[in-house]
């Protein structure tokens, strides 16, 4: 009787560990799925995110060249001025000089 108590007693086992295994691996196919969907979440904001600062630093670097060509311009129109300037004074120097 030993001998058939034990059998049934590891057939026994043998089914519920076989029950105990198939509710973890559903239980970690479960917490998988959990994990793969909060992952495609989590890249649908970062892409969102991304793309919004990308269109920030494009407006950035827009508004930046736009200043920094009128800064040019307005720099290049100063020196013009001074330029002129410095030639006329210079000019009606040596005239002035000549008509002594």
């Amino acid at each position: 009787m030993d001998a058939t108590y034990r059998a049934d007693l590891r057939e026994l086992n043998e089914l519920n560990f076989q029950r105990f295994d198939a509710k973890v691996e559903q239980r970690f196919a479960q917490a998988d799925a959990k994990v793969e969907q909060r992952f495609s979440q989590f890249e649908v904001k970062l892409e969102s995110r991304l793309t919004e600062v990308e269109r920030q630093l494009a407006e950035l670097r827009s508004d930046l060249r736009t200043e920094f060509h009128t800064a040019l311009a307005n720099r290049h129109t100063s020196l013009l001025r001074w330029m002129f300037t410095f030639w006329i004074a210079t000019v009606l120097a040596v005239l002035g000089l000549y008509m002594r």
